[in-house]
């Protein structure tokens, strides 16, 4: 991306940053400008002078920029594009950054199983997607360091603030209130995982007025004694049935997988185990699990879904199937964003806060680079200037033609989404079928690398009258 379009860019995201002082705010936009120009997890990779560096070494230590702020300005430019959706997913889940503290100084906190002692931070994120699959931003992140470990015994007597429950609330709570201000058309679904099949979490999506897809994680009892949820299926008849093409992975054969869908109403019962007082919620539970083509010594493929969404038709059960299956796109985003494209988790700062805002301009370039990698897939006749800039078209262009096949011809008409992101892997390594796939975040970002010097000279020659 060349630097003027590259600063339009940085604007649209932060633009809404308020640091108390405009020159702060101005040195945000130059830095993340340079940063979707030449993403990294080191800030010595990405700006090219020493003046550059240092002014991005000073914001990042200034307290007076608060991680907080780069947030807002980051989820409210992703809630006015969600607007431009009639529809917008918001899958949220958690993930941590290991970083290196040999010293025990940068106030980085303990992550994975204490025996291994990683240090690193704790982050929730709540990425947008589109009804294409294709990530509109980071509607929000909720950071923190955990402290010493505490045993799970006394979870239950501390208050939902004094939990990392609090976290999720928070980041869906922000969400939802950026888009309800700014995407008040749009049409808002939560998307999360197991790990959010808990009381609370299950009790704000419910009082939020939300469409929302949990992934069960247990088999909860019913209100009433009314049993247990499994049962409850068990003993509904299959809406339909569909087929599923399953790749072949560890711990499991490639096959195509006989999926039978069951929807049924039903009240959970949901208890504070403080208080031990019961709370009834009114959910649907759809169903879509794996029926006579199992192999022997494997488990079926299931999901079954929580949801506040009306099911009375297949179709309605599909919608919700269908949504929960965007959820993956978040996944995607925390490979580029810590150890693809952007490398957060190589950052050598020596501050907790400047880690947070150095990442958090970071999310911003890699749900960037997942957006063209989507598109390119999912809309591969879009007009590829609907996402890359003029100067990126035409220096993507000439290069190609340099590097060309002998059997390939490069015209000058605009190319296509696909055509444009193709170009674009090869320049940064993709090899075609024997990669493995399609072309992923790491090879499109080197792409994009190789191409903005030649971006960033195109615009100077045109800007000096020096270009035809």
């Amino acid at each position: 991306m060349e630097r003027g379009e590259a600063r339009d860019w940085a604007e649209q995201e932060f633009g809404d940053v308020d640091t108390g002082d405009v020159r702060r705010d101005r040195r945000v936009i130059a830095v993340a400008t340079r940063a979707v120009q030449q993403p990294a997890g080191r800030v010595l990779q990405v700006f090219h002078t020493s003046a550059e560096r240092q002014g991005a070494y000073d914001l990042l230590a200034n307290d007076a920029c608060k991680a907080s702020v780069l947030t807002e300005a980051m989820g409210r430019a992703a809630a006015r594009r969600a607007a431009e959706s009639s529809r917008v997913y918001v899958s949220t889940d958690g993930s941590s950054l290991s970083l290196i503290d040999r010293k025990g100084t940068k106030g980085f906190g303990r992550i994975g199983s204490t025996k291994q002692g990683g240090k690193g931070l704790k982050v929730i994120s709540s990425l947008g997607i589109d009804e294409q699959g294709a990530a509109v931003g980071v509607l929000d992140q909720q950071w923190w360091a955990r402290g010493a470990c505490r045993k799970r015994r006394n979870c239950h007597a501390r208050k939902l603030q004094d939990k990392e429950t609090s976290h999720w609330v928070n980041s869906l709570q922000a969400s939802k209130e950026r888009l309800s201000e700014l995407a008040p058309e749009t049409d808002v679904w939560f998307l999360l995982d197991r790990e959010n099949d808990r009381r609370l979490v299950l009790t704000w999506l419910q009082d939020s007025g939300a469409t929302y897809v949990v992934r069960s994680s247990t088999n909860r009892r019913l209100a009433g004694d009314d049993g247990y949820l499994l049962d409850r299926l068990r003993s509904v008849a299959p809406m339909h049935v569909y087929t599923l093409e399953v790749a072949a992975a560890r711990g499991r054969r490639a096959r195509r997988a006989r999926m039978v869908v069951r929807a049924s109403r039903a009240t959970l019962r949901l208890r504070d185990q403080w208080s031990d007082k019961l709370q009834p919620l009114d959910v649907v539970v759809v169903e879509a699990r794996e029926e006579r083509t199992t192999p022997k010594g494997e488990e079926p493929i299931a999901w079954r879904l929580l949801t506040n969404h009306e099911v009375t038709t297949s179709a309605e059960a599909d919608d919700v199937i269908q949504a929960y299956a965007k959820r993956w796109v978040i996944e995607e985003f925390h490979k580029t964003w810590k150890s693809g494209a952007c490398n957060v988790e190589d950052s050598q700062l020596r501050d907790t806060q400047a880690v947070i805002k150095w990442a958090t301009i970071m999310a911003a370039v890699a749900a960037r680079i997942e957006r063209l990698k989507v598109l390119s897939r999912t809309q591969p006749d879009l007009p590829a200037g609907q996402e890359l800039t003029h100067y990126e078209l035409r220096a993507l262009i000439q290069l190609k033609r340099r590097h060309k096949k002998r059997t390939e011809t490069i015209p000058d008409t605009e190319p296509t989404m696909a055509q444009a992101i193709w170009w674009l892997a090869e320049l940064g390594g993709y090899t075609g079928k024997s990669s493995g796939g399609p072309p992923g975040s790491i090879t499109i970002r080197r792409g994009l690398d190789y191409i903005a010097p030649a971006a960033d000279l195109l615009e100077a020659l045109e800007n000096e009258g020096k270009l035809r």
